[in-house]
């Protein structure tokens, strides 16, 4: 399960079960942070704890604002700055301010409701907008929306009338950032939370390199599909990290599937004639990234199949191949971690470094 989707049900389980808990989210970052954009914790009064918002002894300090919003049973920002003289006499670089919005889990079990449907959405690949009020004068104020469907907490209904993520205010709120963070909308008084659905990979093959490459997307917050036609390999057993497993053939599968711009396509089979295939099938997709693993000599033999069959070498420009970082990737754990590095650098900064012949020339 995706760590964020977890966050949102273990909150909704808390809030069934009484357990005191928490919520503290990123609202404002600048500089040079150990967190990222759209950090988020939930933390329980008897320890239990999703998320991260850093790390050390900032995420202690966090933890211990956030359960002190249980006394007064409002949500409060709170401002931490991290610099020399905070991270001892090292001389480090980094730096910089982060504000966040804590708020207690108190309420009606219309909350546990709406938390639900969040992380639901977020295992289904739904985009959702959260709306949390600023000021609770008359207890919890929150909306949650996935698709045509509403879950208010309060006085919560009104939040999103006004409140829409509009790209303006999302400029100013995350200028280098691709995903969209949480931002406060004044006119609305509202703190807003827009989730995107998760980028989907799709991992054609579940060889050694591909069952590593399911494990460490997943955790790295993709959505995950792993395909092959050997059902000793795509098992549970072996990718239980994968989101879905399809043991079929891979013209089946290609014929049924439509990528977008967040989807990632591998090409990681046992066969030069299955990964040329689904090359041929996904350079002219929307797919933002479609890559091959294997060697230098390998993607010239298959993209001269290619350019005799009649795909156009233009096209074949868009594929990513080799893949990978350049770390000098051996096993199929190293070269995951450097293809999952070039993944992740996509997502985040909209641009893949220069492939490694070395970092995947393995199967």
């Amino acid at each position: 399960m995706n760590e964020r989707a977890a966050l949102w049900l273990a909150a909704a389980e808390a809030v069934e079960a009484g357990r005191a808990a928490a919520f503290a989210t990123v609202a404002r970052k600048r500089g040079s942070l150990p967190m990222a954009s759209d950090a988020k914790m939930l933390v329980t009064a008897d320890g239990g704890r999703w998320g991260t918002v850093g790390g050390g002894c900032t995420e202690a300090d966090v933890t211990a604002q956030a359960l002190a919003t249980l006394e007064t049973g409002k949500p409060e920002f709170v401002k931490h700055t991290l610099n020399a003289d905070l991270i001892g006499d090292l001389a480090l670089s980094c730096g910089g301010t982060v504000e966040l919005f804590v708020e207690p889990l108190v309420g009606p079990k219309e909350l546990a409701r709406l938390c639900r449907a969040v992380g639901q959405a977020i295992e289904r690949r739904l985009p959702a907008t959260v709306a949390t009020a600023l000021a609770w004068p008359n207890g919890p104020s929150k909306l949650a929306e996935v698709g045509g469907e509403r879950w208010a907490v309060g006085a919560g209904e009104r939040l999103l009338s006004s409140a829409r993520p509009r790209p303006t205010v999302l400029a100013r709120a995350r200028p280098a950032h691709r995903h969209t963070a949480a931002f406060v909308d004044e006119e609305a008084e509202a703190f807003i939370e827009p989730i995107r659905r998760l980028p989907r990979l799709t991992v054609f093959g579940a060889g050694h390199v591909g069952a590593e490459l399911a494990q460490l997307a997943a955790r790295a917050g993709f959505y995950v599909i792993v395909v092959d036609d050997r059902d000793e390999f795509a098992n549970r057993e072996r990718l239980p990290a994968a989101n879905e497993i399809v043991v079929e053939d891979f013209r089946g599968v290609l014929d049924r599937l439509v990528f977008d711009e967040d989807d990632y396509v591998i090409a990681a089979t046992r066969g030069h004639s299955f990964d040329a295939y689904i090359i041929e099938r996904t350079v002219g997709s929307g797919a933002g990234y479609v890559g091959m693993l294997g060697s230098k000599r390998k993607r010239a033999v298959i993209w001269r199949a290619l350019e005799a069959a009649g795909v156009d070498p233009k096209a074949l420009k868009r594929v990513r191949s080799p893949i990978g970082v350049d770390i000098g990737a051996d096993t199929p754990a190293e070269i995951a971690v450097s293809v999952v590095a070039e993944l992740v650098r996509l997502r985040r900064l909209g641009a893949p470094p220069a492939s490694s012949a070395r970092s995947s020339r393995r199967r």
